[in-house]
């Protein structure tokens, strides 16, 4: 019985390869399709049901139903039995289609008749397309080599529609990847850009379908299977160190390994497939059933099983990643995700970056934001729907993606595109002047950096200095740890460029978000509360220790700022000071040039600091308000969960209460104090910190100009009072209270 269901398997195949090799047209393809399958199946009735939009499924062949009901029929998502297998991606075999659950009588069709219903998705790697069905008037369940045999036609299909065999007229028929995608996701790095896609991973693209000799395929898989598995452990012999690696890779070894994926792409190729269509048919079907699954590690496994599919088909296909392909003009780059090495190696190159996945924390947006590229995280489907040369425009600002957008959007873009680069202009015109404000306070803006290429944008923003530069980036884009030599001269180049205007060194801020590839993982249920920053600084001295010689040596005679990130008690911060002196100390006895000035601070990023004893505002050489952290932890809102980090606002009466008691405590204590943050760069938001009493602010370098140019035109006095006026009302936040007095300027 296997046999004979096997040889029909591949007959099947071998007469619809003979099909779509004809010249003919989509809906001629689709209509011979029908015919085929339901005479090699003894069905009376065969159809086919694509997607006309999200939401829709239309009748686009058939044979058997009313041919008049042909692009007529249509049904929501979840209606009837079609509606119902397009919906949960799952098969429905039934004897008796109308009892069953769901069941939706379409009269137009002439349906009625016909009782056995076996419906299957057309999906290709998670993405739904449409569904085939099969009916009969005898009341039947069709067997598990029918099914198989109708899920192979369905794959065919998939991989057909993807290929652009089925175009014709009419929404279900249109095109794949030529029509205009408005996608919805997370602002990671603010601004706008318009490009070309470029994929970081190109997908494989299976064009042979069907194996005419099975021991042939069954031979070429094997070995390409032998050849992922050495590649898989030579992976893990270089990556012997980095723990989370490690995991990755041993659940790479195990799918590699494991002897029933093995056995089920061998059965496929057994019932026709060719061996890279039976590697992508196993991955679907895997990635179907994972999807269902409620537990989260296997749910997690489904990326580890795609990336070892796809490397597979690599190898099966010859497609690499490398595709011959040259970067389009003004380059979009599309990837699912990406590490922070790989997006250095791109550097300014980039337009802007769009991500399927990522965090506003991760170490791409940590990168972009050091780059100034306009970043896009969350972008559902994104790698399906782009093709590398597609037009595309990103809004940073809004966390929008337009692909191959019409003639509208790309006008109202380019406007808004204008509208900033106008501003610009406008903003380059008071560069070189100081943030005076009307009642004759001066602002100190800075900036904030972490790469040597942001350094250029210190003199070209207008920035007096730089606030903040995250010393973290040389790590985390290393496979090890950087030596005390590499350090040095590093940070001798930044205190080079910024030609003797202060530079602010924030020691190495990890842990949380910010793992680093060599560092053991944490297990920890609350990361950005756990093991990170200071802590591993003082748990960890010898890594510290080397950063502080690095900086000393990299003075050379300057002044030199040193920052320590996360302190949240007094303790703290004179046990980091105490290594400070002792590297000091070490230095002198070397003979090695000190600084000509050494002025040690302090992050502010805990509510626990602002209530520290007056001894630490004392000592303390000046602190900075970390104004990310501060905020999730006063009002204990994830910055990295999207349901409540926009909950709250930084111009929330009692946050900014907050906020000026620490700028009073300072005033009383005489400590220098700054504001460092996404806050700090957003207009409204800095005029709001400069009312209440903060004269510094540090952000990136392209918020200088928007900033100075708002605080040039107002009185810090109204708005002070603007912001104590509407705390008396009762107002949650002072926002409409300020925009209003905004609006009033001239």
């Amino acid at each position: 019985m296997v046999e004979r269901a096997e040889s029909e398997s591949r007959k099947l195949l071998g007469r619809l390869r003979d099909t779509m090799a004809n010249q003919a047209e989509g809906q001629e393809r689709l209509d011979q399709i029908t015919h085929l399958t339901a005479d090699s199946m003894g069905t009376e009735v065969c159809s086919i049901y694509l997607f006309r939009d999200d939401e829709t499924l239309e009748l686009c062949a058939t044979q058997g139903l009313k041919s008049e009901s042909v692009h007529q029929t249509r049904m929501k998502l979840g209606e009837g039995l079609v509606g119902r297998v397009a919906r949960m991606g799952k098969i429905i075999n039934t004897a008796d289609a109308p009892s069953s659950k769901g069941f939706r009588y379409m009269p137009e069709t002439g349906e009625e008749i016909y009782s056995s219903f076996l419906g299957v998705p057309i999906q290709r790697l998670g993405e739904k397309l449409g569904v085939l069905v099969v009916q009969s008037k005898t009341a039947r369940e069709f067997s598990a080599d029918e099914v198989y045999a109708l899920e192979v036609v369905a794959m065919v299909l998939a991989e057909m529609t993807e290929l652009g065999a089925f175009v014709g007229e009419g929404a279900a028929l249109r095109a794949r990847h030529t029509q205009p995608v408005l996608i919805r996701a997370i602002t990671g790095q603010e601004g706008t850009a318009e490009g070309h896609v470029w994929l970081h991973e190109p997908r494989v693209v299976v064009t042979n379908l069907v194996g005419d000799d099975p021991d042939t395929e069954r031979r070429r898989l094997t070995d390409a299977v032998e050849n992922l598995r050495v590649s898989v452990d030579q992976l893990l012999a270089v990556a012997s160190g980095d723990t989370e690696q490690v995991q990755v890779l041993e659940a790479y070894r195990m799918f590699a390994n494991s002897k029933g994926w093995l056995r089920r792409m061998e059965e496929n190729i057994d019932r026709g497939l060719s061996a890279e269509a039976a590697v992508e048919k196993e991955q679907s079907d895997v990635r179907a059933r994972m999807l269902q699954a409620t537990d989260a590690y296997l749910r997690e496994r489904l990326q580890d099983l795609d990336d070892l599919s796809n490397r597979l088909l690599r190898i099966l296909t010859g497609q690499g990643t490398q595709t011959g392909a040259e970067l389009p003009d003004n380059p979009i780059l599309v990837a699912r995700n990406i590490g922070p090495g790989e997006l250095l190696e791109y550097g300014r190159q980039l337009r802007g970056i769009v991500l399927e996945e990522g965090s506003v924390g991760s170490h791409a947006a940590i990168v972009a934001r050091a780059l100034a590229i306009p970043l896009v995280i969350n972008a559902k489907r994104i790698q399906n729907e782009a093709l590398n040369g597609d037009h595309v425009m990103v809004d940073g600002d809004q966390g929008i993606v337009h692909l191959r957008p019409d003639d509208t959007v790309v006008s109202a873009f380019r406007d808004k595109m204008a509208m900033q680069a106008k501003a610009q202009e406008r903003y380059a015109s008071i560069r070189d002047t100081p943030a005076d404000t009307l009642c004759g306070k001066t602002i100190r803006l800075d900036m904030n950096a972490g790469l040597m290429a942001d350094l250029p944008s210190l003199e070209n923003s207008g920035a007096e200095g730089v606030g903040l530069f995250r010393t973290e980036l040389q790590f985390l884009v290393r496979s090890q740890m950087p030596k005390r030599n590499e350090l040095a001269a590093l940070y001798a180049r930044v205190l080079d460029a910024a030609k003797g205007k202060r530079v602010v060194f924030r020691t190495l801020d990890i842990g949380s978000d910010k793992v680093l590839p060599y560092m053991k993982a944490q297990d920890e249920p609350n990361p950005a509360l756990g093991w990170r920053a200071i802590r591993v600084g003082l748990d960890k001295p010898g890594v510290m220790r080397m950063q502080l010689q690095a900086l000393l040596r990299a003075a050379n005679g300057r002044p030199l700022s040193i920052m320590f990130p996360f302190v949240a008690q007094y303790e703290e911060y004179t046990a980091a000071r105490a290594e400070v002196d002792k590297a000091v100390a070490r230095e002198k006895k070397l003979g090695h040039t000190l600084p000509e000035t050494l002025e040690i601070g302090a992050m502010l990023e805990t509510p626990s600091l602002a209530f520290a004893c007056n001894k630490f505002y004392e000592e303390v050489e000046f602190l900075s308000i970390g104004g990310n952290d501060l905020k999730q932890f006063f009002f204990a809102a994830d910055r990295e969960n999207e349901r409540v980090r926009r909950r709250y606002d930084t111009l929330n009466v009692s946050f900014l209460s907050f906020l000026e008691d620490i700028v009073n405590r300072c005033a009383t204590t005489g400590t220098p104090l700054s504001f460092c943050g996404e806050d700090a760069g957003r207009p409204v938001e800095a005029l709001c910190l400069a009312a209440i009493g903060l004269r510094s602010l540090s952000m990136r370098p392209a918020s200088v100009g928007p900033v100075k140019h708002l605080l040039r035109r107002c009185n810090l006095d109204d708005v002070r009072k603007v912001i104590h006026d509407a705390r008396n009302a009762g107002d949650q936040s002072v926002r409409p209270a300020v925009m209003e007095y905004l609006r009033g300027l001239n």
